[in-house]
């Protein structure tokens, strides 16, 4: 885009959101000029006072050209929505972000992704659906949006590239430094196939207030949005309903109705979410043909006759190692070496403390 760095430095000031910036951008058409432009006409614009003095003190000591290749030479790259490669989706909705900086790559095939939501304080069952769906997704080659956070998030991105697919993260601040710090080693990962991205500064903090903001960015580059468990209170819903108001779609999981991790999935589902319980759920609703997967993990005749069997046992219902023993009348030494050759293969979930799920 012409004048880049003087749309960054707009960018740059506190109360100049996507709306506001917008309006500036509309009536000057150079970013330059409406850096340069008087505050008494950038106040007939409707730009609160806050934001005209911000503007004001940023100017004295900002050099929009140096802080543009600061940002650039920090292996940093910038994405305007006046760009041909700007995600088109994420344009349709109320308030793009006029910028997003990014690491990785994002790429034409990311288009067809899905959101993947939910709470922080995952359960094994909640970690077994997310890893389950979002292995399907990825072999129906979808890309996977999450915001890199703990629980359902982390999960969903880790799946994503160990099902050897793309997956996109969207912070909530800026990307020079990653939270929670525990996954700078996963956004690493993902930078290897898919993207970081944010619309805040690079150096911006991860600020509570930032996150329903970051959410929208979920939605908005999603066809739809998945959300596995969830608390009343999650965040995750937030996401749900901005994808509502977007007119994207909402798939939900059922979860134990003991769990109060599955109280806002399930009201989602009571305000019309689709209820999810396998990949061809979402295709369906999403209108997309059902597909063929080729993973051989899915084939199952590489399997021994007592590993069918314990498929078989594990089929509907999570069980302890002594159940399935049981089940089979086989002794235990025998049972451990065939679960942990299938979990090895991918075939089966150990899930500790003796409990296994296909």
């Amino acid at each position: 885009m012409k004048n880049l760095a003087y749309l960054l430095a707009l960018h740059s000031i506190d109360g100049l959101g996507p709306i506001r910036l917008t309006r500036i951008l509309n009536h000057f058409e150079d970013p330059k000029f409406g850096w340069g432009a008087s505050l008494n006409e950038l106040r007939e614009l409707g730009l609160p006072k806050n934001a005209l003095e911000a503007l004001g003190e940023k100017r004295k000591t900002l050099d929009p050209e140096k802080y543009l290749e600061q940002i650039l030479s920090s292996g940093i790259k910038i994405l305007t929505i006046f760009d041909e490669n700007y995600p088109k989706s994420l344009k349709t909705i109320y308030d793009p972000p006029i910028i997003i900086f990014y690491k990785g790559e994002i790429l034409p095939q990311d288009t067809k992704a899905i959101g993947v939501v939910g709470t922080r304080k995952v359960t094994g069952y909640g970690r077994v659906a997310t890893e389950n769906l979002v292995d399907g997704l990825i072999y129906a080659d979808f890309t996977i949006v999450s915001g890199l956070a703990r629980g359902v998030d982390t999960v969903a991105h880790s799946q994503a590239l160990k099902s050897g697919g793309r997956t996109i993260a969207v912070l909530g601040g800026g990307i020079s430094k990653i939270f929670p710090p525990e996954n700078t080693s996963l956004a690493l990962k993902i930078l290897e196939n898919g993207a970081v991205l944010s619309e805040y500064h690079p150096d911006s903090p991860h600020l509570p207030g930032n996150f329903p903001a970051r959410n929208r960015i979920i939605a908005g580059l999603s066809l739809g949005v998945l959300v596995t468990e969830a608390a009343q209170d999650s965040g995750s819903l937030i996401t749900a309903r901005l994808a509502l108001e977007q007119g994207r779609e909402v798939f939900a999981v059922p979860g134990p109705i003991t769990s109060t991790v599955s109280e806002g999935t399930a009201d989602l589902i009571k305000e019309g979410a689709r209820v999810v319980t396998k990949v061809e759920d979402i295709l369906e609703e999403l209108g997309i043909e059902q597909y063929q997967i080729t993973n051989d993990k899915l084939q199952m005749t590489n399997l021994s006759e007592m590993e069918n069997q314990i498929l078989k046992c594990l089929e509907n219902e999570t069980m302890h190692i002594d159940e399935i023993c049981r089940q089979l009348k086989k002794p235990a030494s025998e049972v451990s070496a065939h679960l942990i050759k299938m979990e090895i293969q991918g075939f089966i979930k150990n899930l500790g403390g003796g409990n296994y799920t296909n």
